[in-house]
């Protein structure tokens, strides 16, 4: 918003003053000198450290992420600092058992309909899921949308910000391919988010979403996330927006076209999805 207010600002200008200026566009002087401050370094090391963390150990909860961090970095990290990074990445720890914990955000909730459900063809069940990426200076967001049967990435974006727009983006896109019968989500707000629900609703995909906790609800996806950090994530430096997105953009394709699956008779992901 500053930006976009201060292009109408001419610092140059001699017959009216900055101040004149602002008061003709109504808005406060310190809003012309506004620039948005640098996330440190050691926030952004912290919470790189902290995806690796959580990669290793998913079922780990702020309380030992904070050990881990401490020591690890020689500086004492407490939990409350810990749970407030989680957030901003999205990272929320598993466990092997129900979490019985309600939500203090009412949002809309549909049953996990996935329980003892036998995946037999493609499109039949859809997962997608947020994970965050390192990059040298920064960090951004990946979404995914996943076919189960066959392992195949529909679709993919990145963002900056951990908004529902660029998940809602990547679902258009996925469902320019096909339509599933299930999509799978966590309880997220990115997909909780009333647009997001009225994607599915207006295909009569049925939505549903991970119990709070729960490390097998969307095992899938779990399991390209690990593959994904250790072959491309953290075995890179991304410079810009533009290098992640390439670089992300060359490890799908060849994940979804050239990496083959023992689960899938050692076939790729998308020889099954579209055979």
């Amino acid at each position: 918003m500053h930006d976009i207010v201060t292009t109408h600002l001419d610092k140059q200008e001699k017959d009216l003053t900055l101040t004149e200026q602002c008061n003709l566009l109504g808005i406060g002087r310190s809003s012309v000198y506004y620039q948005p401050l640098p996330t440190s370094a050691l926030h952004i090391d912290l919470m790189n450290r902290i995806d690796k963390i959580h990669t290793d150990f998913p079922y780990y909860g702020s309380r030992k992420i904070a050990v881990t961090l401490t020591q690890e970095t020689g500086i004492q990290i407490g939990r409350k600092r810990t749970r407030t990074l989680m957030e901003e990445m999205g990272i929320t720890a598993i466990y092997p058992k129900p979490n019985l914990s309600h939500s203090n955000n009412p949002h809309n909730k549909f049953p996990y309909r996935l329980k003892g459900i036998q995946i037999v063809r493609p499109n039949q069940v859809w997962s997608a899921d947020i994970t965050y990426i390192k990059m040298r200076t920064g960090f951004l967001y990946l979404v995914v949308f996943m076919d189960w049967y066959s392992r195949y990435i529909l679709s993919w974006q990145l963002s900056d910000k951990l908004k529902s727009e660029f998940c809602i983006e990547a679902a258009h896109n996925a469902l320019t391919i096909n339509t599933p019968d299930i999509v799978n989500f966590d309880q997220g707000v990115q997909f909780t988010d009333k647009e997001m629900i009225q994607v599915w609703e207006y295909y009569k995909t049925q939505i549903s979403m991970d119990h709070k906790g729960r490390c097998f609800d969307n095992i899938f996806t779990e399991r390209f996330w690990r593959s994904f950090k250790y072959e491309e994530v953290y075995l890179k430096d991304y410079t810009s927006y533009a290098d992640a997105k390439g670089s992300i953009g060359s490890y799908i394709n060849r994940y979804n076209t050239l990496r083959i699956h023992q689960a899938l008779s050692y076939k790729t992901p998308v020889s099954i999805y579209f055979s």
